[in-house]
């Protein structure tokens, strides 16, 4: 909500939001910050207005900030302003018709109430309270039983006051403060602060029982904010703290930004330059620093270097980016963001890593949903609205990617609601999840051995599971010497930083399931596209429709040749199996093509307030059931979780040398037929190399030799040292590579020191 420049000052419009009347008053150009607790005059001019408007459910002072106060604290606004329409309207507690009875008392009863009615209780309910009830207590001293006409007038009137939610509320309180003191009000009276430029609102005002449990900064330099979590008692839920830089400027910056707002709003972006976004954020950069530059000039103002970038940084942020979303999107620590519908009256919340579900300090405005929806249509191409109520699709800055799906009415009754997926900044390997856990050596050594082999796998899980991410890092996996095709109705695989590992990747982005007809290619005909656009690995990103019929066809033509994988729903093999043939409609023939199902699931505490995912089996598809693998010994575990020990355990199969996939994959390598010792040799060789990086890493206190970069390098150097030694022996036998890998681990990770 703006003004115009010839808007009275304190001036007001009501204006139904989401359900809701907001008043918005008019303090641009005030010499007072509006501040409830603050000032006596803000105060009384509030409970004036609501008097006048009553039905009202949050009040917005606008100012070069705007302060909005809630339902709550409006709710007994409101009830001061009924009392003073009560006394002076109805009651008519002043005229000299209700007091002429009082006799010799009148005159001090008429000016007394006439102070309270008309001069304390709009502008400082309190005090008007406290001066009531102190002239009852002396009235009652002073009058006595025989002469109380006076006294049951002021008991009346203190019973009115007594109602007042604002009054049982403060009422504890009135020890602590000396008569007069309005600090008193910030007990209960605390604004949301939102810059002029969103519709954002911050909670400052914290619960008073409150505990810090962890506090930490995001983002570097100028864009740098503040995050606290706080625990309150009996809670499941913790509080998100944010802090962002745009509500903490001064006013002069802020006076800055609105100004320089209203001249970059005339440029909206074409969806042509929404095509490449990079670009378009890095030209409004420039536009926005020159422009507040040439504004703080003609206005006096001094801006430092850091001060010029932080507000170019906030104002492409809040005019053609996304707003508050960017700043929680920059915390490494959160997993989602959830806005729910309808989004003025929900706070957003956040699954962080460490705490789980939190509610965060943050309220968007309806502005804001609306502004996001916009610009992710245009990003994405893709329609959003009543025939088309769900949007599937991905967000990408810098160095930022999350995967967004929106709903709408009529699917979602409250209108608007986002959830965002957060992808990790750089992409997870398999030293990170040896490292957090997830999945222990020995498997992340067998899972390595079968990408080597070229096998097909499916990555099952619930929701939140982390199969995606498990899929992705197990591409690292692939050596860069391969071409590798993605395929995904969302873009949620780390092409782009694989791409810049000089992996030969192509990315095939095609119609969401979820999605009616549309311009964009289904993923069936993305898959079979990509059987004819050379010899590749095919990464599917998701199955969830007839796609999977295509992608066994892919595992037919591509076994023992190149890797085929994908993820899909299941928590079990066999949940996989019944949703990949009864659900999808695959043959039951055709589903033998898959060789391995690893399932990645979250397990939870006893108290079931926390969980942790967790790789919980690595499942061999073998060939010779006809009807169902569950009942005919089809699926045959490698290795399996163990809740005791927290990891995965190999099978007796696995020990023995009972897996067939594996056998064949050996069956194909010179000096590994038939010499089950050397094909476990080689598992080992892995698990002991992916161990050794994460122990190495901790002991050197260097976290990114478990980073994409460094990984590839390390698997680069693992093969040509293998090589080396088949070379010399005819094997890569573990206790010759091992030692040279780890000399060159030595080596390289001393580089990175320098």
């Amino acid at each position: 909500m703006m003004f115009k420049d010839d808007a009275p000052l304190y001036s007001y419009e009501v204006v139904r939001e989401s359900g809701e009347n907001v008043m918005y008053v008019n303090y641009l150009g005030a010499m007072i910050v509006p501040s409830l607790m603050d000032s006596a005059e803000v105060f009384g001019r509030t409970i004036d207005d609501l008097r006048e408007e009553s039905n009202i459910a949050r009040i917005v002072f606008v100012q070069q900030r705007n302060y909005s106060y809630d339902f709550v604290q409006v709710r007994m606004l409101i009830g001061v302003a009924n009392l003073f329409n009560f006394l002076t309207k109805q009651e008519k507690i002043v005229s000299p018709e209700k007091l002429s009875h009082l006799g010799e008392n009148y005159h001090d009863a008429y000016i007394f109430l006439n102070r309270i009615v008309n001069e304390l209780l709009s502008m400082d309910p309190i005090l008007a309270y406290r001066e009531l009830r102190d002239n009852l207590f002396s009235q009652r001293a002073k009058l006595g039983v025989d002469n109380d006409e006076y006294v049951r007038v002021l008991e009346r009137v203190v019973d009115f006051f007594d109602e007042l939610e604002l009054i049982k509320k403060l009422k504890g309180f009135f020890d602590s403060y000396s008569v007069g003191d309005r600090a008193i009000y910030g007990e209960v009276f605390r604004a949301d602060i939102m810059p002029n430029f969103t519709f954002t609102r911050m909670i400052a005002k914290l619960p008073a029982d409150a505990e810090i449990v962890k506090q930490y900064r995001i983002a570097e330099g100028s864009d740098e904010s503040l995050v606290s979590i706080f625990r309150r008692p009996n809670k499941a839920k913790l509080i998100y703290h944010l802090s962002p830089p745009e509500y903490l400027l001064d006013e002069d910056h802020h006076m800055l930004l609105n100004l320089a707002r209203n001249v970059l709003i005339e440029h909206r972006p074409t969806s042509e330059e929404f095509g490449d976004p990079e670009r378009m954020r890095q030209i409004f950069f420039n536009v926005a620093r020159d422009l507040l530059s040439d504004l703080a000039l003609s206005k006096n103002i001094v801006l430092s270097y850091q001060d010029l970038k932080k507000l170019a940084n906030i104002l492409v942020r809040h005019t053609i980016g996304f707003g508050i979303l960017e700043v929680l999107l920059r915390d490494e620590e959160l997993q989602d963001i959830m806005v729910n519908a309808p989004v003025s009256l929900s706070n957003i919340f956040v699954r962080h890593n460490e705490f789980g579900e939190c509610i965060s300090n943050l309220v968007p405005s309806k502005e804001d949903a609306d502004s996001w929806a916009a610009k992710f249509r245009m990003t994405s191409g893709r329609a959003l609205d009543e025939a088309n109520p769900i949007l599937d699709t991905n967000l990408d800055l810098a160095d930022i990617s999350a995967r967004v799906a929106i709903i709408q009415q009529p699917l979602s009754a409250g209108g608007l609601a986002y959830t965002l997926r957060r992808h990790r900044t750089s992409p997870w390997t398999l030293p990170l999840f040896v490292k957090n856990k997830m999945i222990d050596s020995l498997g992340a050594g067998l899972l390595s051995f079968m990408i080597d082999g070229a096998r097909t796998m499916l990555v099952a899980g619930t929701r939140s599971s982390g199969k995606t991410s498990l899929l992705g890092s197990l591409l690292l996996e692939i050596m860069p010497n391969k071409r590798i095709i993605t395929v995904e109705d969302t873009l949620e695989l780390p092409v782009s930083s694989m791409r810049k590992l000089d992996y030969d990747i192509l990315s095939m982005k095609v119609r969401s399931a979820l999605m009616g007809e549309s311009t964009e290619v289904s993923a069936e005909e993305g898959i079979r596209a990509s059987l004819r656009l050379g010899d590749s690995s095919l990464i599917v990103g998701e199955i969830r429709s007839e796609e999977a019929r295509a992608l066994y066809e892919a595992m037919r033509v591509g076994a023992l040749a190149n890797v085929v994988a994908g993820t899909i729903h299941g928590g079990t093999p066999y949940s996989v199996f019944d949703r990949v043939c009864n659900d999808l409609g695959v043959p039951i023939t055709s589903f033998k093509a898959t060789d391995l199902v690893v399932v990645a699931n979250p397990i939870k505490s006893a108290d079931g307030l926390h969980s942790w995912r967790r790789v919980l089996q690595i499942t061999e598809v073998r060939k010779h059931w006809t009807k169902d693998p569950e009942v005919e010994g089809g699926f045959v575990d490698l290795m399996k979780y163990d809740v005791k020990e927290d990891k995965m355990k190999p099978t007796d199969d696995l020990m023995n040398g009972d897996s067939e996939i594996m056998k064949d994959i050996a069956s194909n390598v010179k000096g590994w037929a038939g010499d089950w010792d050397a094909v476990w040799d080689n598992v080992v060789l892995r698990s002991k190399i992916k161990q050794e990086s994460v122990d190495f890493a901790e002991r050197m206190k260097m976290p990114e030799i478990l980073e994409s970069e460094f990984v590839v390098k390390s698997n680069n150097a693992f093969h040509q040292i293998s090589d080396e030694i088949v070379q010399d022996v005819g094997l890569p036998v573990g206790d010759q590579v091992f030692p040279k890998w780890k000399r060159w681990l030595e080596r390289e990770s001393k580089k990175l020191n320098l």
